[in-house]
Protein backbone atom coordinates (compact mmCIF):
# COMPACT_ATOMS: atom_id res chain seq x y z
CA UNK A 1 0.00 0.00 0.00
CA UNK A 2 2.86 2.13 0.92
CA UNK A 3 4.50 1.72 -2.72
CA UNK A 4 0.91 3.39 -4.53
CA UNK A 5 0.71 5.65 -1.88
CA UNK A 6 4.46 7.00 -3.01
CA UNK A 7 3.16 6.57 -6.80
CA UNK A 8 0.18 8.48 -5.83
CA UNK A 9 2.12 11.67 -4.70
CA UNK A 10 4.86 11.36 -7.12
CA UNK A 11 2.39 12.20 -10.33
CA UNK A 12 0.41 14.66 -7.82
CA UNK A 13 3.21 16.05 -7.36
CA UNK A 14 4.72 16.15 -10.80
CA UNK A 15 1.30 18.14 -11.77
CA UNK A 16 1.68 20.77 -8.78
CA UNK A 17 5.20 21.73 -10.24
CA UNK A 18 3.97 22.26 -13.76
CA UNK A 19 1.20 24.37 -12.46
CA UNK A 20 3.80 25.99 -10.49
CA UNK A 21 6.08 26.49 -13.16
CA UNK A 22 3.53 27.60 -15.85
CA UNK A 23 2.24 30.41 -13.10
CA UNK A 24 5.74 31.74 -12.52
CA UNK A 25 6.31 31.95 -16.67
CA UNK A 26 3.09 33.95 -16.26
CA UNK A 27 4.97 36.05 -13.97
CA UNK A 28 7.73 36.63 -16.03
CA UNK A 29 5.79 37.42 -19.07
CA UNK A 30 3.47 40.10 -17.31
CA UNK A 31 4.95 40.80 -14.37
CA UNK A 32 3.42 40.56 -11.04
CA UNK A 33 0.93 43.33 -11.25
CA UNK A 34 -0.92 41.72 -14.02
CA UNK A 35 -4.58 41.17 -13.59
CA UNK A 36 -4.92 37.86 -15.30
CA UNK A 37 -7.07 39.40 -17.95
CA UNK A 38 -9.07 41.60 -15.50
CA UNK A 39 -9.60 39.59 -12.16
CA UNK A 40 -9.80 41.71 -9.08
CA UNK A 41 -6.78 42.20 -6.97
CA UNK A 42 -8.23 39.12 -4.43
CA UNK A 43 -8.29 36.56 -7.47
CA UNK A 44 -5.39 38.20 -8.94
CA UNK A 45 -3.41 37.45 -5.71
CA UNK A 46 -4.80 34.65 -5.39
CA UNK A 47 -3.19 33.34 -9.20
CA UNK A 48 -0.09 34.44 -8.34
CA UNK A 49 0.60 33.10 -5.17
CA UNK A 50 -0.01 29.58 -6.62
CA UNK A 51 3.34 30.25 -8.25
CA UNK A 52 4.61 29.42 -4.46
CA UNK A 53 1.75 27.19 -2.89
CA UNK A 54 1.67 24.58 -5.65
CA UNK A 55 5.43 23.85 -4.99
CA UNK A 56 5.48 24.16 -1.58
CA UNK A 57 2.01 21.54 -1.64
CA UNK A 58 4.12 19.15 -3.58
CA UNK A 59 7.00 19.55 -1.15
CA UNK A 60 4.54 18.52 1.41
CA UNK A 61 3.33 15.41 -0.20
CA UNK A 62 7.26 13.83 0.83
CA UNK A 63 7.74 15.94 3.87
CA UNK A 64 4.59 15.69 5.60
CA UNK A 65 2.28 13.36 3.33
CA UNK A 66 -0.83 13.72 5.60
CA UNK A 67 -0.43 17.50 5.27
CA UNK A 68 0.26 17.99 1.54
CA UNK A 69 -2.38 15.26 1.22
CA UNK A 70 -5.24 17.42 2.36
CA UNK A 71 -3.54 20.51 1.28
CA UNK A 72 -3.50 18.76 -2.12
CA UNK A 73 -7.58 18.43 -1.83
CA UNK A 74 -7.82 21.54 -0.62
CA UNK A 75 -5.84 23.33 -3.24
CA UNK A 76 -7.65 21.54 -6.15
CA UNK A 77 -10.79 21.89 -5.17
CA UNK A 78 -10.47 25.50 -4.48
CA UNK A 79 -8.57 25.69 -7.97
CA UNK A 80 -11.23 24.48 -10.23
CA UNK A 81 -14.42 26.10 -8.24
CA UNK A 82 -12.24 29.64 -8.07
CA UNK A 83 -11.78 29.53 -12.20
CA UNK A 84 -14.79 28.55 -12.76
CA UNK A 85 -16.84 30.99 -10.75
CA UNK A 86 -14.41 33.23 -12.98
CA UNK A 87 -15.46 31.55 -15.66
CA UNK A 88 -19.18 32.03 -15.23
CA UNK A 89 -18.79 35.66 -13.89
CA UNK A 90 -16.91 36.85 -17.38
CA UNK A 91 -18.52 34.15 -19.56
CA UNK A 92 -20.75 36.61 -22.04
CA UNK A 93 -24.66 34.80 -21.93
CA UNK A 94 -24.46 31.58 -23.43
CA UNK A 95 -21.44 30.80 -23.31
CA UNK A 96 -20.14 29.76 -20.33
CA UNK A 97 -20.07 25.82 -21.33
CA UNK A 98 -17.59 26.98 -24.39
CA UNK A 99 -15.19 29.34 -22.48
CA UNK A 100 -15.24 26.21 -19.45
CA UNK A 101 -13.92 23.34 -21.95
CA UNK A 102 -11.04 25.20 -22.71
CA UNK A 103 -7.99 22.48 -22.54
CA UNK A 104 -6.44 24.06 -19.45
CA UNK A 105 -9.63 24.40 -17.62
CA UNK A 106 -10.85 20.48 -18.71
CA UNK A 107 -6.71 19.38 -17.44
CA UNK A 108 -7.34 21.40 -14.29
CA UNK A 109 -10.88 19.70 -13.53
CA UNK A 110 -9.41 16.41 -14.61
CA UNK A 111 -6.51 16.62 -12.11
CA UNK A 112 -9.04 17.60 -9.28
CA UNK A 113 -10.92 14.55 -10.46
CA UNK A 114 -7.81 12.21 -10.52
CA UNK A 115 -6.39 13.66 -7.00
CA UNK A 116 -10.23 13.27 -5.44
CA UNK A 117 -10.46 9.19 -6.84
CA UNK A 118 -7.04 8.81 -5.51
CA UNK A 119 -6.63 10.51 -2.13
CA UNK A 120 -7.67 7.25 -0.37
CA UNK A 121 -5.09 5.47 -2.09
CA UNK A 122 -2.55 8.57 -1.11
CA UNK A 123 -3.79 8.73 2.72
CA UNK A 124 -3.76 4.77 3.30
CA UNK A 125 -0.21 4.25 2.43
CA UNK A 126 1.15 7.35 3.77
CA UNK A 127 3.44 6.83 6.58
CA UNK A 128 1.96 8.58 9.83
CA UNK A 129 3.23 11.87 11.71
CA UNK A 130 7.04 12.09 12.47
CA UNK A 131 6.51 10.58 16.26
CA UNK A 132 9.29 12.33 19.01
CA UNK A 133 11.11 9.63 20.27
CA UNK A 134 12.83 9.75 23.48
CA UNK A 135 16.78 10.48 23.39
CA UNK A 136 18.80 7.24 23.94
CA UNK A 137 21.49 9.07 25.42
CA UNK A 138 20.00 10.40 28.84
Amino acid sequence: MERGSIIVRTIWAACLLIAGLNHARLLVTYGLSWNYGGLNPISAAYQSSLTVVDPLVAALLFIRPKVGIVATVVLIVTNVAHNLAMTAHFAPAGEFLTRASHPITLSQMAFMLFVVTTARIAWRGAPHSRSMKPSSTM
